[in-house]
């Protein structure tokens, strides 16, 4: 059973990171049904065709693996920021998640997160803070999910301390596309209804459903979940590639509900490198993304 220790201490940091490493939040308990599990394959694309992801008595029924985002999602939102000076949660970004799945996805449980502070980065005129999250069953105590979730917070930044951080593995690995063609391609086209479906697992920030709160985000209309469009392109490199044991994204742009994405992967070794665009736009929504996969000899089924 492996716990998180109460503090990740750096010998870097600033006496006000350090004072803040210090405060450890409470842990958060999270249950689910087989309901929850299908309401998130569908908020991320999944159809009354895919009957392993959509119907409960299928006999492969299952959580997509990027359901692992589910659990801590109010566990690390929910982490004390206010310490920072000129904190303002209005210019929060998400820019990076990682999630390692580290045990068979239960169709349904009871579990409990142990959240803490990992690092926290001056960037001059910017904080970033990352925060890791351990998701783990009550019943056993084993560990079923990892997360790191990093934000940017703008204007938050000149408290002094570490400015560039230590190297995590596949959690902040660079996952640089390779220079030739992708190995498979996913297109996938988002509904309108894309957000207002995908908030039922747990994200209710009104930026994703509310126009006059997108309006004052600077939008033309609301946005869709970064974790959502995070959870699509997991299902294409899942179809493409077959089971993977860690996902790590940077959130690189926004989606607005309705617009396609299209996910370009390369295999390279045990990895899937990945990006995602909106078709329309031809922007770059998911860079620095790839995945670990649990069997290696997996080929793309084009």
């Amino acid at each position: 059973m492996s716990t998180l220790p109460d503090v990740f201490a750096d010998p870097e940091d600033s006496q006000l990171v350090a004072d803040a490493k210090k405060d450890k939040p409470e842990d958060h308990k999270f249950s689910y049904t087989e309901r929850d599990v299908i309401l998130y394959n569908l908020g991320v694309g999944a159809t009354a065709k895919d009957l392993q992801w959509t119907y409960e008595s299928h006999e492969e029924f299952a959580a997509l693996p990027t359901f692992g985002v589910v659990p801590q999602f109010a566990a690390s939102s929910g982490i004390s920021l206010g310490w920072l000076p000129n904190f303002n949660p209005a210019k929060l970004l998400h820019g990076e998640q990682y999630l390692a799945i580290k045990s068979p996805i239960p169709t349904e449980g009871n579990f409990v997160n142990e959240t803490r502070l990992l690092e926290v980065l001056d960037k001059g005129k910017a904080a970033s803070v990352t925060t890791i999250v351990y998701t783990k069953d009550v019943a056993t105590g084993n560990v079923i999910f990892e997360n790191q979730i990093t934000v940017f917070i703008r204007g938050a930044g000149g408290f002094g301390g570490k400015r560039s951080g230590r190297d995590r593995g596949a959690a902040t690995a660079v996952n640089s596309p390779p220079k030739r063609q992708p190995d498979a391609v996913i297109e996938e086209k988002t509904s309108a209804s894309q957000a207002a479906l995908y908030r039922l697992s747990g994200d209710y920030n009104p930026l994703h459903i509310d126009p006059s709160f997108a309006a004052i985000g600077g939008f033309d209309q609301p946005i869709l979940h970064g974790l959502c469009f995070m959870g699509i392109a997991g299902k294409h490199v899942l179809q493409s590639f077959g089971a993977y044991k860690d996902i790590k994204v940077r959130f690189s742009g926004v989606v607005f509900p309705g617009e396609t994405l299209v996910t370009e992967m390369w295999k390279t070794g045990s990895k899937v490198i990945f990006s995602t665009k909106t078709k329309e736009r031809g922007t770059t929504v998911l860079a620095a993304a790839a995945v670990t996969l649990v069997d290696t000899d997996t080929m793309a089924k084009l």
